[in-house]
């Protein structure tokens, strides 16, 4: 017998199943550049969406301030004594609901008061840019909106700079 005559091996060369080493790695790359993306934009529309906790708890805690006045001489801070068991005169806590940020009352007088949340240091929304801060100033009955950083420009012409109260 020559090797020409020699059957061919039984074993046949079949196409190659699943991925090599080369494609993998490409999908993974595929995979990371997407999320590298995506991801900080997501992050940024959690945050604007968290913004609701704050004008949710400011509209609540403006409410409170008008009921207290329609039965008072001034408007009230969180230590004003109300009656009964109540923990305050404006009986609300002063952080928002979800925990996000911390209200503060200043400027109280017999007609007007600014009411502030500011984002709490322990979650995500302490990196909210220009809009750590927002805000709603009374005064006479005129109310202003604004937002700032570390804090809120009253006397600019616009102090709601980063549109954080979206209207």
């Amino acid at each position: 017998m020559t090797a020409a005559s020699i059957p061919a091996s039984p074993r046949r060369l079949r196409p190659g199943r699943g991925f090599t080493l080369i494609e993998l790695m490409i999908g993974i790359f595929v995979v990371g550049v997407l999320l590298a993306v995506a991801y900080p934009s997501f992050v940024d529309q959690m945050r604007k969406s968290r913004r609701a906790d704050a004008i949710a708890a400011l509209t609540a805690l403006q409410q409170a301030q008008e009921r207290w006045r329609s039965n008072n001489l001034a408007y009230a801070n969180f230590n004003t004594a109300g009656a009964g068991n109540e923990p305050n005169g404006l009986r609300l806590p002063p952080h928002s609901a979800a925990g996000y940020y911390s209200l503060t009352i200043d400027g109280l007088s017999e007609t007007a008061y600014t009411l502030v949340a500011t984002a709490n240091q322990d979650n995500s929304q302490s990196q909210d840019g220009t809009c750590r801060q927002v805000g709603v100033r009374a005064s006479n009955g005129v109310l202003t909106y604004g937002s700032g950083t570390t804090s809120i420009n009253w006397g600019a012409e616009n102090p709601d700079p980063g549109r954080c109260w979206a209207r």
